[in-house]
């Protein structure tokens, strides 16, 4: 990484909540309201009869295992996160199928790892209600872990987090939600309640109104990224309206990299006018082990996206992505296989868009693509 280009590790779902949060020092209560399970650690019991006994009371960096490695080796200027949980004791969920929470003694994993910046616009940060919600940005503010897309109002919700990166720049995080993305639209951040960034949808006007926001914030030099949860949880096809929004956000708004999660496995991606899309980063950490039902996705292999973005021009300069696997509720280095399986999906994914993923010996994988729409040169810049 050159001294003029900022490092960004960005990845998916953060769900440290119900099960994984269970196995940390100060858990929630136990009980849930889903018509299946009745008790978080029914996730855990999940998990050990799939892989093994898991660790109770296990400290704040148990569940980044080998990813706490990755971070020290690659050295990111910035850790970027979709946090998919409410943290709050709160007692009051809301109406769903499903409610994610995490205590806000048990957030200090947060701070393990070293997370600078958590979007909040998804369809669990107000899982238990907006008290849940208020809860979760007093504790990640006490964390000094900064936020976007959810606020005591809108205007709260739409402002992005500022992130100074000495001698580098400064970083503005944008965060959205889709209603396609299972985000409620009752969710909505308004004048007078808490809520989230919400759009509408993902048309021409949705994104336009998307760019004027971003452009009323962003300055000159400012490195913009634009985080937004959309789409279903399963399949690799990116649809037309997503991939028109992400073009839009870099034509209009000058975004380097439109970070795109809900999708519980990594889907392709696109380098346009040499900046980042990333259609779906898959799932990074939740309690799933043990549930059957979509293992041919992979949802348990989890990639952490270290980008390095010209800090003058924003284009990025090169992409490596570090598969892990999450077995016991820890994140564990992939094995050579599944790193295999990994680089030819997401290479066959992301084909069709310009980019190439291949895997070098260590088990890395790295981006080529193609400078602009009409550069036959493939370009990829060693991490």
């Amino acid at each position: 990484m050159s001294a003029a280009s900022l490092r960004l590790f960005l990845c998916g779902d953060v769900m440290i909540g119900r099960g994984v949060d269970q196995i940390l020092p100060a858990p929630c209560p136990p009980k849930l309201y889903e018509e299946y399970l009745s008790s978080a650690e029914d996730y855990v019991r999940l998990a050990e009869e799939a892989s093994g006994p898991i660790p109770r009371k296990a400290d704040f960096a148990y569940v980044w295992g080998d990813a706490l490695e990755a971070f020290q080796a690659k050295a990111p200027d910035a850790r970027i996160v979709n946090l998919e949980t409410s943290v709050t004791l709160n007692e009051a969920a809301e109406a769903k199928s499903v409610n994610y929470r995490v205590s806000p003694t048990n957030a200090a994993c947060l701070s393990a790892a070293g997370i600078d910046c958590c979007a909040l616009a998804n369809n669990h940060v107000l899982d238990w209600g907006p008290r849940g919600l208020i809860d979760t940005l007093d504790t990640l503010a006490h964390f000094g872990i900064e936020t976007a897309g959810a606020g005591r109002d809108l205007d709260a919700a739409q402002r992005p987090a500022i992130l100074d990166i000495p001698r580098k720049g400064r970083l503005l995080i944008l965060s959205f939600a889709s209603p396609d993305g299972g985000a409620p639209r009752d969710w909505a951040a308004t004048g007078a309640a808490p809520g989230v960034n919400l759009l509408a949808d993902l048309s021409p006007r949705s994104a336009a109104r998307a760019c004027d926001l971003a452009n009323s914030f962003r300055g000159p030099g400012d490195i913009l990224i634009v985080s937004i949860h959309w789409g279903p949880n399963w399949g690799y096809g990116v649809p037309d309206d997503q991939r028109r929004f992400a073009h839009e956000l870099i034509e209009k708004a000058d975004a380097a990299v439109v970070h795109g999660h809900s999708s519980h496995h990594a889907k392709g991606m696109e380098v346009h006018r040499n900046r980042l899309i990333l259609y779906g980063c898959g799932d990074f950490l939740n309690d799933y082990e043990g549930i059957s039902g979509y293992e041919r996705f992979r949802g348990d292999l989890s990639l952490m996206y270290f980008a390095d973005i010209d800090a003058a021009s924003g284009d990025l300069v090169a992409l490596a992505l570090v598969p892990l696997h999450m077995r016991r509720f820890r994140l564990e280095r992939a094995s050579g296989a599944d790193a295999d399986w990994l680089a030819r999906r997401l290479d066959r994914e992301s084909a069709p868009y310009g980019v190439r993923i291949r895997r070098r010996d260590d088990g890395t994988l790295y981006a080529h693509w193609r400078d602009g729409d009409a550069c036959d040169a493939p370009r990829a810049a060693p991490i």
